[in-house]
């Protein structure tokens, strides 16, 4: 790794040929500095993130790319949405998507390494991808980002060129939660058994689910990511303090990052090992509490699109719902408000308005009551729904469209 200045990184840059493909990292770990100095020396290419987050370039040359769309790249004209499973990522960067340069945000050298710190997810493979076919890697060394263990550890010699920053690392705003996202919060929790593998994605219900867990004892993490919920399930005493906390991922406020900063509890580790259903499988009581916008009378989740339009992505969704229904003793959760607010419609439709996102859940929880979905006949889920999760103001025409649907006993 060669530190230089960013007056020769722009050189660098600038002899790109054509249009590269620019793998980033994405969510809170940004590296925003060498990402500027990215555009301004680089007239054309394409920049792939994974639920980027804050302004981003937004011009004629720029082609923004990416499996699960953030804040930064939502409503983007022009923007390519590639649907993949989280889990599957690399393998797109690893064949029908190659990387021409990878740009990671990372801590300062440390004994001949560098970590990627609270970001790890896909940078792994995109960096093997990239060395693969003689592409760059480049550093923002950051002495703000946490030294973190796993996969996040890479040889100094993996990448190219680094450049030195000394910039606060950003947090996701502080959500309170809400009067529903407690009351969901507390009917979700009460599925969750002592000893339980927990996996919660991002929101308010499943930030609201970590704080009704911290009268629970043994319980471990193996999730995509995590945030600040976990740090207080572990002063809480929830957490079994033998079993690593595994994510791929992890984003919260300043205490947190302090917290991960050399940790050896926590482990974080590449997208294909935290995401593979398969090792999702093999963890005990693997409980999956995920949201959706919407869930219909056939018992599908549409995280992904309103009407008609991209929102997010499937994300790890679907990885660990599979993961969670092979896991012994293991849980699937959909947990959504019964009623849009913003929108003013029901969340159950009779059928999705977007593609499925996952299917085949354990539960699905609102605040209106608990729905068991798995081992019911389609009849007898669409009626839990309809009768348990489903605002009161939208069961009567739920139950007309249910029977049109194929439900005559609705």
């Amino acid at each position: 790794m060669r530190i230089i200045s960013e007056s020769q990184l722009a050189a660098v840059l600038a002899r790109l040929p054509g249009s590269p493909r620019v793998v980033a990292g994405g969510n809170f770990a940004t590296p925003r500095r060498a990402l500027e100095i990215l555009d301004e020396a680089v007239a054309e290419y394409r920049l792939f993130m994974l639920n980027a987050q804050g302004d981003l370039p937004d011009r004629a040359g720029v082609v923004l790319e990416t499996p699960f769309v953030g804040a930064g790249m939502r409503g983007r004209r022009g923007l390519r949405y590639l649907p993949s499973r989280l889990s599957l990522v690399p393998l797109l960067l690893k064949g029908e998507l190659p990387p021409d340069v990878v740009i990671v945000q990372t801590s300062p050298p440390a004994g001949g390494t560098v970590s990627l710190g609270i970001e790890v997810n896909i940078l792994p493979a995109a960096i093997e991808a990239v060395r693969a076919r003689g592409g760059l890697v480049i550093a923002q060394c950051n002495r703000r980002m946490p030294y973190t263990h796993g996969d996040a550890v890479l040889a100094e010699q993996e990448v190219d060129y680094a450049i030195e920053v000394d910039e606060p690392l950003p947090s996701p705003t502080p959500r309170p939660p809400g009067e529903v996202s407690r009351a969901i919060a507390e009917r979700v929790a009460a599925l969750v058994p002592q000893n339980a593998t927990l996996q919660l994605g991002i929101g308010a219900v499943p930030d609201a689910v970590l704080e009704s867990l911290r009268d629970r004892r043994g319980l471990a993490v193996w999730s995509e990511m995590f945030s600040d919920g976990v740090l207080a399930l572990e002063k809480a005493g929830a957490l079994d303090t033998k079993a690593p906390i595994t994510a791929s991922f992890a984003f919260g406020g300043q205490e947190l990052y302090d917290w991960v900063d050399r940790n050896d509890r926590v482990r974080m580790l590449r997208t294909e090992k935290t995401n593979d259903p398969g090792l999702i499988a093999r963890q005990p009581r693997l409980v999956s509490v995920n949201s959706a916008l919407e869930v219909d009378l056939f018992a599908q989740a549409n995280a992904s699109r309103v009407n008609g339009a991209i929102y997010s992505g499937f994300g790890g969704q679907s990885d660990f719902v599979v993961g969670a229904l092979h896991s012994p003793g293991g849980r699937a959760i959909i947990a959504l408000p019964s009623w849009h607010p913003k929108a003013d419609v029901s969340t159950v439709v009779p059928r999705l308005t977007g593609p499925a996102t996952s299917f085949q859940h354990s539960f699905v929880v609102s605040e209106q009551g608990t729905a068991t979905i798995w081992g019911r006949d389609a009849a007898e889920q669409a009626r839990q729904l309809i009768d348990h999760v489903a605002h009161p103001d939208a069961r009567d025409g739920l139950r007309e469209a249910g029977r049109a649907l194929g439900f005559p006993s609705l």
